[in-house]
């Protein structure tokens, strides 16, 4: 006997990836999160959901600066993402910067006035350093150019 089925594909789709990946997320399975979301980032390039979840994935699991690259992904498909600029000012945050943090968390509140998690986050940030002729929200140590 033959058999006329066409061969099962094994691949899962980039919905299904991303599926699995927010319940990983929400069970704190951070770390395989970001492996599986990764996936669904190959198969999607460059699709708005799947950096957001890729994002919170590596931040979670103590990725800062590829949290920044997704999340910076993340606004040039989208410049208006207020949760992008949170994010990456939360980013910013954990890797020092907080000068630049500061920014991205001004935009994200003015983009959103009436978002708790966003003022809150501006607001629990140390003050400004005001120093002579440099801008307090551009944070460039030697040999570091603003990204």
């Amino acid at each position: 006997m033959s058999d006329d089925r066409e061969p099962a594909d094994d691949r899962e789709s980039a919905y299904d990836l991303l599926q699995r990946g927010h319940a990983l997320l929400d069970e704190h399975h951070f770390a395989q999160a970001a492996i599986v979301l990764e996936r669904a980032n190959r198969v999607e390039p460059s699709k708005g959901s799947i950096l957001e979840a890729l994002g919170r994935a590596y931040f979670n699991s103590g990725q800062a600066e590829r949290a920044r690259a997704a999340f910076d992904e993340l606004l040039e498909i989208d410049p208006s993402s207020h949760y992008a600029h949170y994010a990456i000012g939360q980013c910013l945050k954990r890797l020092g910067r907080i000068d630049r943090a500061r920014t991205h968390l001004r935009l994200a509140v003015a983009l959103s006035p009436n978002d708790p998690l966003y003022t809150g986050a501006l607001g629990r940030l140390p003050p400004a350093r005001q120093r002579k002729g440099v801008d307090p929200d551009v944070d460039s140590p030697a040999g570091e150019s603003p990204a």
